[in-house]
């Protein structure tokens, strides 16, 4: 495929707000991962919470859920919606499609809706609407009015790949020429739901999640909102780092469980680096799905290690952000984007890594010329894709 400009990128997560708290957050080691206090969840386990979000604007109340407010925190860092806004004077608004992704969109405020029903008839509150908070499809409805755009949206939400997804399919609408440029991300917000259903799973650690670590015990839940936008050329003089390639597969092995050799992984890795027309051995990070639950990350190691060898650094970036589940594609490549922008290898911590798990792990940032960064999002039921991201051309 021909690389596609990432012109502007940002994120929001338990780590902070915008690029620079991301990369000063992996530089010190820090982990944003807190005893879980959300909400009326009483769970032992770690979360990754954002704490304070904004309210949404006036104009757009209607939209107000968990979910759009951690949109909206996204979508002012870095002067996410100041670049979107020039894009739109270079493009037109009708030339720039949105594609997101989630797994449980606003589900929050369905949640506290059914709590709230009318104790006689069941009904729920009257100022409940699914149709603009809990829909999948709310999180493209609301970012498209937010930003002022008119092309075409879409909400992808293959559970954890989901917004890794979205740069594959922006990217056939670009090569196809549906559109010049595409908002590309992916939300998700802690829920009752969520916590709940993984803990019901014996899924969630009872402390901070250790991916890759001899004595990892589960996942460790987390929220996040991250954007990019992605440019069918570059503005002149710009210098951008690059999507130069995708790769999705779908092994079905089990519904909640990786294929044990992680087959469906090593399928995307390759396709990724097929599209992106390089060899693995031009790869200089991996940034792995690395959930910390044990199956899960024996299986990825196995995939890595067949594809990339294991002397290539990796690392899952899980234990600092939690799993921020259909958030966690985009948040990930944001953090790619970061270690190309800005030199650096992220740290995944752990204590002690497993030894049966042969890759080359990095348990602590440290300073790298990266050129070429692999980035790793698994699904449920197998829902697989790589994303390939390059430098900025020389």
């Amino acid at each position: 495929m021909r690389p596609l400009p990432v012109t502007h990128f940002t994120a929001a997560s338990a780590l902070g707000v915008g690029r620079d708290a991301h990369a000063q957050a992996l530089r010190d080691g820090r982990s944003g991962l807190v005893p879980c206090r959300f909400e009326t969840v009483e769970l032992p386990t770690w979360v990754g919470e954002v704490a304070s979000l904004p309210p949404l604007p006036d104009a757009l109340a209607r939209f107000d859920s968990r979910n759009h407010r951690l949109a909206e925190l996204a979508l002012q860092a870095d002067g996410f919606a100041r670049d979107v806004a020039a894009c739109i004077e270079r493009r037109g608004a009708a030339r720039i499609g949105i594609v997101l992704g989630t797994s449980t969109s606003g589900i929050l405020s369905t949640e506290q809706a059914y709590r709230a029903r009318d104790p006689r008839t069941g009904a729920l509150p009257a100022a409940f609407d699914y149709a603009t908070t809990h829909n999948t499809y709310a999180l493209a409805a609301y970012v498209r009015e937010r930003l002022a755009l008119a092309g075409p949206a879409l909400v992808i939400s293959t559970a954890c790949s989901s917004s890794a997804k979205v740069f594959a399919t922006a990217a056939r609408w670009i090569a196809t020429g549906l559109v010049d440029a595409a908002v590309v991300g992916g939300v998700d917000s802690l829920c009752l739901t969520t916590l709940h259903g993984f803990h019901s799973l014996q899924l969630t650690a009872p402390g901070p999640c250790r991916p890759f670590d001899a004595r990892r015990d589960g996942i460790s839940i987390g929220e996040a909102a991250a954007f990019a936008l992605l440019e069918a050329d570059a503005p002149p003089d710009e210098r951008v780092p690059r999507l130069l390639g995708y790769g999705e597969s779908s092994d079905a092995h089990h519904m909640s469980a990786p294929h044990p050799q992680g087959l469906g992984a090593e399928q995307a890795m390759r396709a990724a680096l097929a599209r992106a027309g390089l060899a693995p051995e031009a790869v200089d990070y991996v940034n792995l799905h690395g959930t910390g639950t044990p199956s899960n990350d024996a299986a990825e190691s196995l995939a890595v290690a067949r594809v990339v060898g294991t002397g290539t650094p990796c690392s899952s970036t899980k234990g600092a952000t939690g799993h921020t589940l259909g958030a966690a594609g985009a948040l990930e490549a944001a953090i790619c984007l970061l270690a190309l922008e800005r030199g650096f290898i992220p740290g995944g911590p752990l204590e002690q890594q497993d030894a049966a798990l042969a890759i080359a792990y990095a348990p602590r940032t440290r300073a790298a010329d990266l050129r070429v960064v692999l980035s790793n999002s698994f699904g449920f039921g197998g829902s697989n894709c790589a994303l390939v991201f390059g430098a900025p051309p020389p």
